[in-house]
């Protein structure tokens, strides 16, 4: 029986952090057990916010690469690949776009959150605006049977799907499927200052760290504001800290933690050591691997090379159905 398929990808903008380690990667490895899996390097998505120095997004694309094998990403089960290696990402992103009404595109929930959070950048372009247009053209390509998503990117998809929907009843149906949610319970991560952890706050803990640049992240951290002196009492679900123990220490360390930051017990000095301990313990073997693909780079080479091409092969397949649909095609 053919698995389902599945389509995600990331923006190459940069070094991945502990957010994508538990909100995305962690998720992909299991679901390449189950599915058919496309992840790509969102590397046209990348110049929507990185136009005007577009250099990092062809070094951090090779970078994320290999952190993704280092996590358990398998070439044999997954097909992985760069956005911009599939040329018929653009041509029927350019297609789609003919025929999605701007109204759709100025609702997109998310569309003035991201330029609030991205304030630094210049977003008043086409490109930006066009995004949804993209993804939906990145999904559909594939054929996607079901997208991981977010509960809060529910609306994103619902947009893929209308285009989709559109575009087979003016062209014909079963041309393009439409997708369908997996969600997957978004990871409450927050940086080293209490915001969102983000590369654009400056407050990341990344994946690829060293044990020093990460205890000096860890040991800097903002905890209970309450706690201002070792002997006052403090609450872990208001703690910064806190949540990273729900992911990376043991449910019977977390009650010692939970009950010792109660009754001032346990000091927040303390309570940073304890996740240091753990986050090196689960991420010290990924770093061994990274530094493996650093030194094999020939390795990522062929693997990108070889997910093209089986992206070509099955994106063609599409665009061959959709140039003849709209009799752009004998």
């Amino acid at each position: 029986m053919e698995r389902k398929r599945i389509v995600s990808g990331i923006r190459s903008t940069g070094d991945l952090h502990i957010g994508h380690y538990l909100g995305v990667l962690k998720n992909w490895v299991e679901l390449q057990k189950e599915y058919q899996c496309f992840y790509f390097i969102a590397d046209w998505h990348a110049l929507t916010s990185e136009y005007r120095d577009p250099s990092i997004i062809r070094k951090s694309a090779k970078d994320m690469v290999m952190v993704w094998l280092s996590v358990g990403i398998d070439p044999a089960q997954s097909v992985i690949f760069r956005q911009s290696d599939v040329k018929a990402h653009a041509e029927l992103f350019l297609l789609l776009s003919m025929i999605t009404p701007l109204s759709w595109l100025e609702r997109n929930p998310t569309y003035k959150e991201m330029k609030e959070e991205l304030k630094e950048k210049d977003l008043s372009t086409f490109g930006f605006l066009g995004y949804p247009v993209l993804q939906a053209a990145d999904i559909v390509l594939y054929h996607a049977d079901k997208v991981p998503i977010g509960e809060d990117q529910l609306p994103h998809l619902e947009l893929t799907r209308e285009i989709a929907r559109r575009f087979n009843f003016i062209y014909g149906e079963g041309i393009l499927k439409e997708p369908k949610e997996i969600l997957t319970e978004a990871a409450r991560v927050l940086g080293i200052d209490g915001r969102k952890m983000s590369k654009s706050y400056g407050n990341a803990l990344f994946i690829y760290e060293t044990g020093e640049t990460l205890k000096q992240k860890v040991m800097n951290m903002l905890t209970d504001v309450k706690r201002m002196r070792k002997r006052d009492p403090g609450e872990p679900m208001d703690c910064n800290l806190y949540p990273l123990h729900e992911y990376f220490t043991p449910e019977e360390m977390r009650a010692e933690i939970r009950t010792g930051c109660r009754s001032a017990g346990l000091g927040c000095v303390e309570c940073k050591q304890i996740l240091l301990t753990n986050l090196i313990r689960e991420f010290e073997p990924i770093w061994k691997k990274i530094d493996y693909y650093n030194e094999h780079a020939g390795i990522v080479d062929e693997i990108l090379e070889e997910g093209a091409r089986r992206a070509i092969k099955e994106s063609d397949q599409t665009m061959e159905k959709v140039r003849a649909a709209m009799k752009l095609a004998d």
